[in-house]
């Protein structure tokens, strides 16, 4: 059954015929290291231990799809565990890695604004009084706020900036996996790295141009209602008849699904 897969430890279910095969037919001959970041992944976090384990390959086949890595140390994709299933959740670098590819930002970054720096911003010139400070920050000083700034090839110029207090809100308000008041999850290890995130996500899909690749990141990060454990064969094939047992699964004939390639953006959440 579906559910025994869901069981196996992930060093067995990715030694399986057709998940091997899948994660081949995406990476090539990068897909061994993969997998092997993958195994240790799960192996350092009991968490995504006990979750389904078919999520935590659904999960790393978005991250193989886009081709960025999982190791949870560098920050351009996350694997969470939320409801009994890993979610890909992505990071600020994710988002950058992504647009440097479309060939057409020149500047893209995000940096946090500390209270000495900050002064003043207007939101509707975008114009920000910001002196950054080169120096050593105590442990509990935290950032007032975040700024993103994107420069396409064409000229075109944009800067975001949100407090705080802002970013909080946005988490609580549409991050699922996030916690309430009290951040949880990759928001309470890497609070800045997410802010970051959140500050480039919406700036890039409101003013910057998106790849069809852009466009998948953003609709799968977070998208805690759409890995299910039929998932690893739904990324590459289109829907076919419930497996009545593992080898069905395992070994059942897949067909290309058709890559949609739409230019529209999603809503802006986060």
């Amino acid at each position: 059954m579906v559910n025994n897969l869901a069981k196996l430890p992930i060093q067995t279910l990715v030694k399986e015929p057709k998940i091997v095969e899948k994660f081949e037919s995406v990476l090539g001959n990068k897909s061994a290291q993969f997998v092997t970041s993958l195994i240790n992944v799960v192996n350092s976090n009991q968490s995504l231990k006990n979750v389904d384990q078919m999520s935590v390959v659904a999960s790393a086949m978005v991250a193989a799809s886009l081709d960025l890595p999982i190791n949870q140390d560098l920050g351009y994709m996350w694997l969470v565990p939320y409801g009994g299933k890993a979610q890909p959740q992505m990071g600020y670098k994710g988002y950058i890695q992504l647009a440097q590819r479309t060939g057409q930002y020149k500047h893209l970054n995000a940096v946090a604004v500390y209270e000495d720096e900050f002064q003043s911003y207007n939101p509707l010139t975008e114009q920000l009084d910001y002196e950054p400070h080169f120096k050593d920050r105590d442990s509990s000083e935290k950032p007032v706020g975040y700024v993103g700034y994107f420069e396409l090839t064409s000229g075109f110029e944009k800067t975001v900036y949100w407090t705080r207090k802002q970013i909080d809100d946005h988490r609580q308000n549409f991050s699922k996996m996030s916690g309430k008041s009290k951040p949880s999850g990759v928001w309470a290890t890497n609070f800045d790295a997410m802010a970051l995130k959140t500050v480039l996500r919406n700036l890039i899909s409101k003013w910057g141009p998106m790849s069809v690749e852009m466009q998948k990141a953003y609709e799968s990060d977070e998208q805690a209602t759409t890995i299910s454990t039929n998932d690893i064969k739904d990324i590459e094939a289109q829907e076919q008849e419930p497996a009545t047992d593992v080898s069905q699964l395992i070994n059942g004939n897949a067909t290309e699904a058709n890559v949609n390639d739409s230019t529209t953006n999603s809503k802006d959440s986060e």
